[in-house]
């Protein structure tokens, strides 16, 4: 039953920030009587779609849930309250909330109405759904999940920034899923004169999910023709700059309906990539997608910000004159190497792909 909790709740990802992505099975007599995720922009919340599809039946049954259920009042009503007024008799939850309004206070309710509360099945799985939300939580940022599409030799462009297709179809498909699954992706500034990228989602069905588009440039460079300029009323772009960037740039670019973030600037007056990952929690944001280019994954991962790795590779060499997925992040010691975990690898096509997690 849990499985199929947390099953439901990914469904979910890159669809209800700033909530969690929640899922949540009613069970009765072995068969299960209400199923729900917390529906796109955060709300009804899982056990309100789950009890609403229950009904009758989840008065004496076992509701399973990745998330422990709410206890304060926001834009709806605890879900606490809903699970004792339907007359359930048990809740196992996934983990316990850490968001300060809840953290704890669901399941005392729920136990002080005389449910039993079981918490912990699942619990590896569903922080691994959630690792967004928990470390804005507790970190005030968002997790940060780093795409690569390289040759074997680590280049995503020949030396003149040819790049279309290093990967093919298969993997190119997957990549757009990884967007649709992300609250918003992040580029550079050259990424975008250099490509002008929409960076939408263009999986059929899946169009209307594309996240916010994030651009960092420290100086308001993006042009006002751009494509993300020029659709930013249509699916949200925000460019984080400097102080230094120019009013008159950053005023013509809001008039499109930009919406530009001033963070503070590092020794070399480019973005600082700590107060880039704060003010994008501050707008509670739970999962960034990075795309590029190398000067942004640098940055990131000289900041220890990379969480996930998504790493492509196609069977094809560019050879050291092509362009590096990394610019230099200025190592001196093996041992101050950013450092990750192999968590699967698979065929996708003609190429590979590894995902990794950030080494605790």
């Amino acid at each position: 039953m849990m499985r199929a909790a947390l099953a439901l709740a990914r469904r979910s990802l890159g669809r209800t920030w700033p909530n969690p992505a929640v899922g949540c099975v009613i069970a009765k007599g072995g068969a299960i009587v209400g199923r729900g995720r917390t529906l796109d922009g955060g709300r009804p919340h899982a056990e309100a779609v789950a009890l609403a599809e229950a009904g009758d039946a989840a008065h004496g049954a076992t509701v399973y849930v990745t998330l422990e259920p709410c206890s304060h009042f926001g834009k709806s009503p605890p879900c606490a309250d809903a699970l004792i007024r339907a007359g359930v008799t048990k809740v196992v939850s996934a983990l316990e909330d850490p968001f300060p309004e809840v953290n704890g206070r669901g399941h005392a309710r729920l136990r002080a109405a005389g449910i039993a509360v079981e918490v912990g099945e699942g619990a590896t799985e569903a922080a691994e759904v959630n690792a967004g939300f928990l470390l804005r939580v507790r970190e005030g940022r968002p997790l940060f999940h780093l795409k690569m599409a390289t040759s074997l030799d680590g280049r995503i462009a020949t030396a003149s920034g040819e790049s279309k297709w290093i990967t093919g179809a298969a993997a190119r498909a997957v990549g757009q899923h990884l967007r649709a699954t992300h609250d918003a992706i992040l580029v550079g500034a050259n990424t975008v004169a250099a490509d002008d990228p929409e960076l939408t989602c263009r999986l059929p069905g899946l169009e209307i999910h594309s996240p916010v588009r994030v651009v960092l440039d420290s100086r308001a460079r993006m042009s006002p023709g751009s494509k993300l300029a020029l659709s930013a009323a249509r699916t949200p772009v925000w460019l984080i700059c400097t102080p230094e960037a120019p009013a008159r740039a950053r005023d013509g670019l809001k008039a499109l309906g930009v919406e530009v973030i001033e963070v503070a600037s590092n020794e070399q007056g480019k973005i600082d990539a700590q107060a880039a990952a704060a003010a994008l929690g501050e707008r509670r944001l739970t999962r960034v997608l990075i795309e590029g280019g190398g000067e942004v994954a640098a940055a990131f991962l000289r900041a220890n910000l990379v969480d996930r790795l998504s790493a492509f590779r196609a069977g094809l060499l560019l050879g050291g004159d092509g362009r590096s997925a990394v610019a230099p992040i200025g190592l001196e010691r093996l041992g101050f190497a950013p450092r990750f975990t192999l968590v699967s690898s698979r065929s996708v096509g003609g190429d590979m792909l590894e995902t990794w997690h950030r080494a605790a």
